[in-house]
């Protein structure tokens, strides 16, 4: 990404490297052993299995739900590979520029078209930030209407973009630009912003693959993009087959009628998938980490103090160790995930149950009739803690924290529920704390974390007086440079972090599973897992991207 004048240059330097211990490792019956080479298996395909554990938004609607790894092999970015690199490069466009603290300038390649045929034009990229605008709330449109506050997208020449913000937008470039899908506007232009999420026609996208057939029950079956602007992706076909049980995913694995799956192996099966001839494992850390939810709008959870509490009293060792087997890192830097570029390295959240049993009783939170249980001026500290049921490990997990909130005086109770219940509690907000799992969008893209303060989910701007993150926010608002405003960015990280309404319970490594006589072209893309298209790409596009993790 290049840049134009003094403000521009520091729109493109100082990201921290990628941390190194990001490292890939291989091994073809081995976890954690040497890595793997071309040998070990081919690095093309004909086709591929790879089974999905649930539809992904129906045929790929990005207004509907987006997952990235899927969804991005039918749509490109502007910038690649996403917002949780340190350098994002171009991509769709050939230069990204900075031109004052509120204007961009972008220039698009000449030899992009969509899989209809139909050239891609400055006019796509408009229309996409237009249509974002108009659009019902979703994924992306935050990055559009206010983090940041993109006023207009305008046509400069036939190959060449003005963004302009409503307030400076110096990572408008590495972040909303490294976000954003493209969308054909002779498409969707016929769909009214109101009805988007009623759309259901099979995708038109520009990436590597055309996504040729869906089905509710069957899944989805993707042809590569021969023409494809950075070169044929290596794998011809993909199948994507709906197997919704982590058993029956597996077991298929074993047996050979898949060759991957589109979910990390559970940590009590990683060490069998290790021993087996058939199948190699991929250990990689992941911008992704369970979480402890807390209802910050039903007392006592709108205590600063008790949530402080509540963090210091959870063993983060017991944590790893119990429920994800010591497959990862101990949860001590809070949030956001310490390896995204943009979260302040010092951050620490310590657990410490003594400094826990203080805190709440200076609060006045105490046992006063000798149950076991502390009392708070509405009554004893009685809580549920709910987990998707379906989930194991998130289950597990509500039950050690649970245990571990008795050892300073509150009571909990895990509970285990149905999906569709367990999705309801954040729209209800009937819940006192639930265990979920935050992927990468919500913790290492720097924008995102300070829309969850204004969206309802880490804090709730509109209701909920909150001046210490307002004046924050002023002042994040006012910075004209990346530097500037990631030292405020960390301010409000570790304001978040003395008094949590999201915290971290470990931060843990995921291993993927996958046959290498079909394939073993794999590699890890950060934020991404393995399964994605930076491993269906040619190596060479995929390293140029800056997309892969090496070394």
């Amino acid at each position: 990404m290049s840049t134009s004048g003094s403000e521009g240059r520091t729109a493109s330097v100082g990201r921290r490297l990628f941390p190194a211990v990001l490292a890939l490792v291989l091994a073809s019956g081995c976890a954690g052993g040497a890595p793997a080479s071309p040998a070990d298996g081919p690095t093309t395909a004909d086709r591929l299995t790879i089974a999905l554990p649930e539809t992904i938004g129906g045929p790929l609607n990005p207004f509907v739900t987006f997952t990235e790894q899927i969804s991005e092999l039918v749509y490109d970015k502007l910038l690649a590979p996403s917002p949780y690199v340190d350098e994002p490069q171009p991509w769709l466009a050939t230069d990204v520029s900075m031109v004052d603290p509120t204007t961009w300038e972008v220039t698009l390649r000449d030899d992009v078209t969509w899989h209809d045929g139909e050239k891609l034009t400055a006019d796509d990229v408009v229309f996409t930030f237009h249509y974002a605008h108009a659009a019902p709330t979703g994924r992306f449109t935050h990055h559009v209407n206010e983090i940041p506050d993109v006023s207009s997208v305008d046509v400069l020449a036939e190959n060449k973009v003005r963004f302009t913000c409503a307030f400076a937008c110096p990572d408008l470039g590495p972040v909303t630009l490294a976000d954003l899908p493209i969308l054909p506007e002779h498409v969707w232009s016929k769909i009214a912003p109101t009805d988007v999420k009623k759309h259901t026609a099979l995708p038109v996208g520009s990436g590597p693959y055309r996504l040729v057939s869906f089905d509710q029950t069957t899944g989805y079956r993707f042809e590569a993009n021969p023409d494809y602007f950075a070169g044929a992706p290596v794998v011809r076909e993909l199948e994507m087959p709906i197997i919704a049980d982590p058993s029956a995913t597996f077991t298929a694995l074993r047996a050979g009628e898949i060759d991957a799956a589109f979910r990390p192996v559970s940590p009590e099966l990683v060490d069998q998938f290790a021993g087996s001839g058939d199948v190699s494992v991929v250990e990689t850390r992941p911008l992704r980490f369970p979480e402890l939810r807390l209802n910050y709008e039903r007392a006592p959870f709108d205590e600063p103090r008790f949530r402080k509490a509540l963090s210091l009293a959870l063993d983060r060792q017991e944590l790893l160790d119990t429920v994800f087997l010591g497959q990862g890192r101990i949860a001590d830097k809070g949030y956001p995930h310490p390896d995204s570029p943009w979260t302040d390295p010092t951050l620490s959240t310590p657990s410490d149950a003594a400094r826990a049993t203080a805190l709440l009783d200076e609060i006045g939170f105490r046992d006063t009739d000798g149950d076991g249980v502390r009392e708070s001026p509405a009554g004893p500290l009685r809580f549920t803690i709910s987990a998707e049921g379906s989930e194991p490990t998130q289950v597990r997990a509500a039950e050690i924290v649970a245990e571990q909130l008795a050892g300073v005086g509150i009571a909990a109770t895990a509970q285990g529920l149905d999906a569709g219940s367990f999705a309801d509690l954040s729209t209800s907000r009937n819940f006192d704390m639930f265990v979920n799992t935050i992927t990468a969008h919500g913790v290492a893209d720097p924008t995102q974390f300070i829309m969850s303060h204004r969206s309802g989910y880490l804090w709730d701007a509109p209701d909920l007086p909150y001046p210490a993150w307002d004046a924050l926010f002023e002042r994040w608002k006012a910075t004209t440079s990346v530097e500037d405003r990631r030292e405020v960015a960390f301010e409000m990280q570790r304001l978040f972090n003395e008094q949590p309404t999201s915290i971290p319970l470990y931060y843990p490594d995921e291993h993927w599973a996958f046959r290498p006589e079909a394939f073993s072209g794999w590699v890890e893309s950060p934020g991404f897992g393995i399964i994605h298209k930076w491993s269906l790409l040619p190596r060479s596009v995929s390293e140029s991207a800056g997309a892969i993790v090496t070394g």
